[in-house]
Order: structure tokens, then C-alpha cells, then sequence
């Protein structure tokens, strides 16, 4: 199987698929980000097995390969080429249909001399588990029908198409076997169906088709890009980084996830394998800050509307939860897949996270920081504000609680400091939004919540012995999620507690420019070792800014781009031998990008 880094990523705005350097699709979720897998291909080791749940497209012959995204879009290309003939595949998802089944197009083209191509479509529907059956349907293509009656998969095609068994594989395959020569192309486009259609319901593909949604899918991208605001130096990678960032919206509703994929390895062989198809309210805050802070307010109104349901909802009993579904549900229970191998045989293959039952008391900060700033853009409204103003008063009750904190520990309870940092943050950002707007607001009591937050964190965190603020109190060890500090203007960029804590962070966590979220000793509740994390490598560049030390924040900067993959995509954490793991690509990392590249830019002049 390919390396995860070895993938770009096509999307509609509901979901997204997972295309290999070798023209594979290794990995999609149907319809949506967290609907059950069709194909799975990444999460199997054995490669006739993956054969079994990808979308492949596969040359006769072929020396070389290379994958890059067209201009200002993510309409992505692989290329095949040898030594007497250039291939490509263009992929796409359409962002912008208005039937409702938006169609993932491929459009496999000879440039130059002549090819043959085997494309292979076999899906496994809900990860493996659930068989299907599959009609031909002459002059249009193929439609799957999975046995539990879930929806349906449409193939229509531009070439003929046969049925092969495979008695170990969930289900028949299609494949269609073409000989191609310069200038001449055939057409793929794969759709979801709610419902099973009739016959008479799939329509043959039109000859244009597929071109004419090219063609828009890539002005869609590029009118959309064309509204960023940054001009600075590195804007190709900015930019990248956005255009992966709207890829994570749920266009329908709004939300904002983590990451499209699940159960992808943080240390090959390890238990770290989450599923990370959910809309984190701390990651979707940080992204909705990022993507306004370029320019795009839309996406952050969108977030905000998806933000007030959640929490009109809330119970008072349990406030906001950390994470939920793309429609607002708490995310489904942990389920291993013990009939997928795993990335490289890291097993368990987890679906489902658990971390929607935790509390994590710095949600609420970066809710309210987002919407701090997105009532810089657009004021918000009276309504969003009375929600604010009870989830404030929940996380007012409830301050003093033991959190499992940033990182999602497993292991128990703790008072972390960047949890008590970011209720600090919850209780002063709305306490600006307040006076600025004049909106009503129990002052005092908030006043009173802000500067108790503030003294818990310099009386309790800070270790006068080790000149450092530690993970929690009681602890000599520090972590990552310290850097953000000054990013919150909790402490200033110079204060002496805050540097002396960057330099303990330097010396325990950072190696060049790829830094640890932290000691992995056990006591997060997990077994093994992890990778460095993408997130914190940008969050120190950041830190480092607001230090005054450029020259060295430019270093890092420069040196961290350079383990983006070849499309310019990160997932969450990376070996010691720089080999991208976790969930893939990831919206923290990118949106880290983003703020550590505009502000290091603005502070160079």
C-alpha cells in the first residue's frame, strides 16, 4: 500500500476522497465525512485486499508518476508517464451540484503516444462489513446496491464495463479495460443515491459532461480563492492550507471536522488510531478563525449558525460537548474493526471516539474567541448572545472540575493549565464583546470568574523552583499547548515566566523544528510512543514571533514546510523519520499554518 503522505484529497463539501500518487482512491466516505466507509483501501495491509475496497486506475506501462493540484483549485491531476507515452487522471468532487448527488468525476487522458489502463471500481460498503450486488445497465454503467439497503453507488461511464467475482471480496467488482492514443479520454463519475434508482432513473453520461463539471468545479475553486486577503511570502502554502480548510466544511450544515479520515496510525503498530470524521467545537473554532482571518466571513457566519444550535441544545448537565457529528448528534461510541488490518498492521482500526463523553473545559475559550472575532466582521446577533451567555454561565459552575484537557487524555482527570488558560480566555473575550457592543452581560459575576482563572493559573501552574508553568499542577513536566500563551494575550510575548517556559519547552519537546505535544510516559492513559505533532511545530513558530526572535521563527517555518507532502498536505503527527502519521490531512495543522505564516509575515515587514 501507498504511505499516507503519498495521497492529495478531492471534495464536495460533504465528504472527501483519498486519491494515491498511483491513481487510486484508497479511501471515502459516503455521503457524508462521518458516514460509513464504501472504500477503505488505506486500512488494509495486504494489497490484493485493498484491491478489494479502492477505485482504481492502473496503466499498462509506466516508469514514473506525478500528482499535483491545478491552479487555485483542488481539482487534482496524476500523471503516468515512460518512456514513449504521457497519461493523466484528473479527479474531482463537485462542490457546487444542485441535484443533490454531487459526483466524484475521473477523467483518465493520453498526451502524448499510446496507453492501455485497467479501471477497477470496487467498493465495500460500511468498512468491509456489508456485501453488495451490482447491475450493468447498458450504455450508462454500473449501480451497486449494498445488502442493507443503505443507498446506492451509480457508475456511468463513457467505455464498456464487465462484472468480475471475487469470492473473498464483499461483492462483485467493474471494470472496464481501455486502450487509448494522444488526445482521446473516457469518463468515470461516481455518485451517492439515497435511494436505489430505477433504471429508467440513471441517465447515460453525456459526452461534455464531465468536462463541463470540470470546468466549474475549477472556476468554483479559484473565484473562491481569488477573495483571500494574503499576499505575503509564502502565500502558495497559505493558500494550500485554506483550500484543504474549506475542503473540511459540511457545506449542508455548516460544520467544521477535524479531518476526513479514521483510524490511521500515530506510531505504526501503536493503539493511538482515532477517528477523527467529527466536528471538534476547538478545532472548528480555530478553523473558522483562520479561513475569516484570510478573508473568507462565510464560512465563520455558517460555523456560528452550526455553533448556536449546539448550543441552544446543550444539557445542563453536561454543557457543550468537546465534539459531535456533522448534524449535531454526539459522535457514535468506539467500535475496533478487527476485520481491517490496519495502516501497515497498526491495529485497532477504531470508528466512533469517546471523546464526546470527556469534559474539556478549554472549549469554550476558543468558541468564544471565535466568536469574538467573528462579531469583528459581522455583529453578531441577539440570539447567539443569549446562548453565550448560558453556556457561560455552565462553565462558571463548573470551572473548578478536573478536565481530561487538550489532548484528549485517556488516563485521569486533571487541572490543566491550558484549560484554565483558555477559561480565562472564555470569560475575557465575552466580557469585550459585552462593553464593545453594549450588550447585556452579569459583569461583575464574569470579572470575578476571569481573574480567578488568572491567579489559578500563576499561583497553581507556575513551578518557581523549575521557572516554568507546567501540564498541570503537581507535575515538573511541560506541554506544547503552553506556546499559545502569548498567542491568547494571556501572558505578554516578553514576560520572563512565559520565555523561561519557551526555553523548558525547547529543550524537552523541540528537535529542529518538530516538536513533541508531550512526554508519552503513560500517564495520558495510553500504552506507546507517538510522533511529533505537526500543530505545535507552527504554534512555536508563532511563539517564537511574538518573542522578537524572527530569524529564528523564519528557520523553523522554512524547515517545518518541508515535511508537507508533495501536494503541500500535512496530517497530524510525523515520525522520527519525518513519515506523515494520524489522520490525514489534518485541519489543526493547516490552520496553524495559516497563523503562524501571516504573522510572522507581518512582523518581518
Amino acid at each position: 500500500m501507498l504511505a499516507i503522505e503519498d495521497h492529495g484529497v478531492i471534495g464536495d463539501l460533504r465528504t472527501v476522497a483519498l486519491v494515491g500518487t498511483d491513481g487510486s482512491i484508497d479511501f471515502a466516505c459516503l455521503p457524508d465525512f462521518d458516514s460509513p466507509a464504501v472504500f477503505s483501501a488505506l486500512l488494509t495491509e495486504d494489497g490484493a485486499r485493498a484491491e478489494r475496497s479502492a477505485f482504481t486506475v492502473r496503466p499498462g506501462s509506466c516508469t514514473r508518476t506525478k500528482q499535483l493540484y491545478l491552479p487555485d483549485s483542488n481539482v487534482l491531476m496524476t500523471r503516468f508517464l515512460d518512456a514513449t507515452s504521457v497519461a493523466e487522471v484528473v479527479d474531482l468532487m463537485d462542490p457546487d451540484g444542485d441535484d443533490g448527488r454531487r459526483p466524484l468525476v475521473r477523467t483518465v487522458r493520453v498526451v502524448r503516444g499510446r496507453q492501455s489502463f485497467t479501471v477497477r471500481c470496487a467498493p465495500a460498503f460500511d468498512w468491509a462489513r456489508v456485501r453488495h450486488t451490482v447491475e450493468i445497465v447498458d450504455g450508462v454503467g454500473a449501480v451497486f446496491l449494498p445488502d442493507d439497503g443503505s443507498g446506492a453507488l451509480v457508475l456511468r461511464v463513457s467505455v464498456p464495463l464487465r462484472v468480475v467475482d471475487d469470492p473473498d471480496a464483499t461483492g462483485p467488482a467493474v471494470v472496464a479495460e481501455i486502450d487509448l492514443g494522444a488526445g482521446e479520454g473516457a469518463d468515470f463519475l461516481l455518485a451517492w443515491h439515497d435511494e436505489p434508482p430505477g433504471r429508467d432513473d440513471v441517465r447515460p453520461l453525456d459526452e461534455h459532461e464531465a468536462a463541463r463539471v470540470r470546468d466549474a468545479t475549477l472556476t468554483y475553486w479559484q473565484r473562491w480563492l481569488a477573495r483571500s486577503n494574503y499576499q505575503g511570502r509564502w502565500r502558495e502554502m497559505v493558500h494550500r492550507s485554506a483550500l484543504l480548510l474549506k475542503l473540511m466544511v459540511h457545506d449542508p450544515t455548516g460544520a467544521l471536522i477535524a479531518a476526513p479520515t479514521a483510524g490511521l496510525p500515530e506510531e505504526i503498530g501503536g493503539e493511538r488510531n482515532w477517528d477523527y470524521r467529527y466536528a471538534w467545537l476547538r478545532d472548528a473554532a480555530f478553523t473558522s478563525y483562520a479561513l475569516m482571518r484570510l478573508g473568507f466571513v462565510e464560512e465563520g457566519r455558517s460555523f456560528l449558525a452550526w455553533l448556536e444550535q449546539r448550543m441552544a441544545e446543550a444539557d445542563d448537565t453536561s454543557g457543550l460537548l468537546p465534539v459531535y457529528t456533522v448534524h449535531g448528534a454526539p459522535p457514535p461510541g468506539e467500535v475496533e474493526l478487527d476485520h481491517l488490518s490496519g495502516y501497515r498492521g497498526s491495529r485497532p482500526v477504531r470508528i466512533g471516539n469517546a471523546a464526546g463523553s470527556q469534559r474539556q473545559l478549554d472549549t469554550y475559550g476558543e468558541v468564544m474567541d471565535s466568536v469574538y472575532i467573528a462579531n469583528k466582521e459581522t455583529p453578531i446577533s441577539y440570539d447567539l448572545w443569549t446562548r453565550v451567555r448560558s453556556s457561560l454561565e455552565w462553565l462558571d459552575r463548573n470551572r473548578h472540575l478536573p478536565d481530561q484537557g487538550l489532548w484528549e487524555s485517556r488516563g485521569e482527570p486533571q487541572f490543566h493549565t491550558y484549560s484554565r488558560v483558555m477559561v480565562w480566555v472564555a470569560f475575557e473575550r465575552a466580557l469585550r464583546l459585552a462593553r464593545q457592543r453594549g450588550l447585556p452581560a452579569p459583569v461583575e459575576a464574569w470579572e470575578s470568574a476571569a481573574a480567578e482563572a488568572y491567579e489559578e493559573v500563576q499561583r497553581d501552574c507556575w513551578d518557581s523552583r523549575l521557572g516554568t508553568y507546567t501540564q498541570f499542577p503537581g507535575t515538573d513536566q511541560v506541554e506544547a499547548g503552553l506556546l499559545i500563551l502569548p498567542l491568547v494575550k494571556f501572558s505578554g510575548p516578553t514576560d520572563p515566566r512565559f520565555l523561561s517556559t519557551l526555553a523548558r519547552i525547547e529543550d524537552d519537546l523541540v528537535v529542529d523544528s518538530l516538536v513533541q505535544r508531550y512526554p508519552p510516559d503513560g500517564s495520558d492513559g495510553l500504552d506507546g510512543e507517538e510522533g511529533t505533532f505537526n500543530l505545535c511545530s507552527f504554534w512555536y513558530v508563532e511563539a517564537l514571533t511574538r518573542a522578537g526572535r524572527l530569524e529564528a521563527a523564519r528557520n523553523v517555518l522554512e524547515k517545518a514546510f518541508t515535511y508537507a507532502n508533495h501536494v503541500g498536505l500535512f496530517a497530524e503527527e510525523l515520525s522520527a523519520s519525518g513519515e506523515q502519521l494520524g489522520n490525514f490531512p489534518q485541519a489543526l495543522t493547516h490552520l496553524g499554518l495559516i497563523s503562524a505564516a501571516v504573522n510572522l509575515d507581518r512582523s518581518m515587514g
